[in-house]
């Protein structure tokens, strides 16, 4: 629909400026829905941008603007309000239009076309293999993975990707941990490792060590030698075995990824040296205290930063910095890269890495998407241990106490800044205060009709209902429909903006004003016209649900 009145206006200001009222093309105007229905359907803002341009007053040249629109039968009145705002009442037709719009498109409706098939990477969970993945990581993982399924929505070529953090102190206190189970030292042993994991999957994964164990992961087989005092095999065996368990566990998320790096080739293909040896050359380095230092204030940044210490080692950014200009070279026009908060400090420090490059890297690329900590609650209080981690909830427990469908959309549903509070109570409630269940719901229930009308023989006409959709003459009708089309436009900016809670949000809003319909207006009603009406809006609402739940890799029930 924004569409459609956008080329209205492009028409009206092509007219304006053959008859000389306007000279230069229009800046970009926007089109928004109305707070209220009182103002209208949508708004725009295209006369205040050009009223100088114009040399008139802002409401002067919306009337003009409005004077020289095509007449359309989309369009039932146009108004001109406040300093110049043009506000759009639409007519019954073009929400009729929608509707039908959503029975043939069917479960492409709410597509769109505007990554034009370009490259986008989209990095999410990352984790070291050291443990099995926390409630941190799952939430990750329905971020990522949604904001994944909404650029293939808008038109993406996605590629998932997963960045294994094989190498350093973490995995060698992981070697540590697992070789002293193998030797039969418990962690309340004096000789246990100063930084050593403690969960009860060490014990595991030493058990198989010692036994003896094959592991396939990262497409390829380790076999363990058995052998506690060779750290190296312990440590192999212990990395494939982790990557074995957190693979099973996104599987059982509903997440699978394109892509898998190790940290580990970066070192071993010479990639961090030649990052540095390049940064070097461009001139963005210096020596100073014995160390390698970027020139970070150059791109941005509050401060120069450590590249190499005075040991020979590097900091933590030097290899990301590396990493990320592999995805450049990979020919991803736009990388997303998702993090916990408490990686904010890292993002101007590799962003400068990259513009020290020298190789036209835009400065705002990658994209970052942050995510702040969770809370598990249970029976009023926090739950703060796994058994099998230890220290942690782990994505495991969440899947097995709420539910995959729960756990997903819950993670998904406020602003991934924002501190959430994942109450397993109330997603495993089966009432309209646990908003899966309430989306859910509303599908069922549709699905529900179709069984009433199956059992009476009723058949449902769409082509006649199609041609009575002026029968949906009630508000609680039209709330429905204007909810429905809203849908491509949520997408559209749920993947734009990398906030997939925007469409979390979005079905609740349009279960609500389903719902409400629902329980105001009998669907099977005597009237064949009436009939077939109200079942199609309630047959493309279903549709939206279905759409959307999918790209939140959340189930649309039949029965509840």
């Amino acid at each position: 629909m924004k569409d459609a009145l956008h080329e209205l206006l492009e028409n009206a200001l092509d007219r304006l400026r053959r008859d000389g009222v306007l000279g230069a093309p229009a800046p970009d105007f926007v089109i928004e829905r109305t707070r209220s229905r009182e103002h209208g359907d949508f708004a725009c803002n295209v006369a205040m941008l050009l009223a100088k341009q114009a040399g008139k007053k802002p409401r002067d040249l919306a009337t003009a603007i409005v004077a020289a629109l095509p007449a359309n039968p989309l369009v039932a009145k146009v108004e001109i309000a406040g300093p110049g705002f043009i506000n759009f009442f639409l007519s019954d037709a073009a929400w009729h239009e929608e509707i039908r719009r959503v029975l043939r498109e069917g479960a492409h409706y709410g597509h769109g076309k505007s990554g034009a098939g370009r490259a986008v990477g989209v990095e999410f969970v990352s984790a070291n293999p050291t443990g099995p993945l926390h409630v941190g990581h799952a939430r990750a993982a329905a971020i990522g993975d949604t904001l994944s399924r909404l650029f293939s929505a808008t038109g993406w070529k996605v590629y998932r990707e997963y960045y294994y953090n094989d190498a350093g102190a973490q995995i060698q206190n992981l070697a540590l941990s697992v070789q002293a189970r193998a030797k039969g030292i418990e962690p309340e042993d004096p000789r246990w490792p100063a930084d050593g994991y403690r969960g009860d999957y060490i014990r595991d994964v030493a058990k198989e060590y010692v036994a003896g164990a094959s592991i396939d992961a990262g497409g390829e087989r380790i076999t363990a030698k058995r052998d506690p005092d060779d750290l190296d095999a312990v440590r192999r065996f212990s990395v494939a075995w982790l990557r074995r368990e957190q693979d099973a566990d996104l599987r059982a998320f509903g997440v699978e990824f394109d892509v898998y790096f190790l940290e580990s080739s970066l070192y071993t293909d010479a990639k961090v040296q030649q990052v540095v040896d390049r940064i070097g050359a461009e001139e963005h380095s210096y020596e100073a205290d014995g160390a390698l230092w970027l020139r970070a204030t150059e791109f941005g940044d509050d401060k120069d930063r450590v590249m190499r210490k005075s040991d020979g080692t590097y900091t933590y950014f030097v290899p990301d910095v590396a990493y990320h200009l592999s995805k450049w070279e990979r020919g991803y026009k736009r990388a997303i890269t998702e993090l916990g908060a408490d990686h904010h400090g890292s993002l101007a420090r590799v962003r400068a890495g990259l513009q020290a490059l020298g190789i036209g890297i835009p400065k705002d690329w990658p994209e970052y998407v942050l995510h702040q900590m969770v809370t598990v609650v249970k029976g009023g209080a926090e739950v703060k241990i796994s058994k099998r981690a230890g220290s942690y909830v782990t994505l495991r427990d969440l899947i097995d106490m709420a539910g995959l469908d729960a756990t997903r959309y819950f993670l998904i549903a406020r602003k991934s800044d924002s501190q959430l509070v994942f109450d397993i109570d109330l997603a495993r409630a089966q009432t309209n205060d646990n908003p899966v269940y309430y989306v859910q719901y509303a599908h069922a229930r549709v699905c529900s009709v179709q069984r009433q009308m199956h059992e009476r023989s009723i058949v449902f006409e769409q082509r006649d209902a199609l041609k009575h959709l002026d029968r949906l003459d009630s508000d609680h009708a039209r709330d429905v429909m204007v909810e429905i089309s809203r849908f491509p436009e949520i997408v559209e900016a749920a993947a734009e903006n990398r906030e997939p809670h925007l469409l979390a949000q979005y079905l609740r809003e349009l279960a609500g004003a389903f719902h409400v319909w629902y329980n105001a207006e009998q669907f099977l009603v005597d009237d064949e016209a009436q009939r077939n009406a109200r079942v199609a809006l309630a047959y493309a609402t279903r549709q939206v649900l279905a759409n959307g739940l999918a790209m939140l890799g959340v189930s649309a029930p039949q029965t509840m």
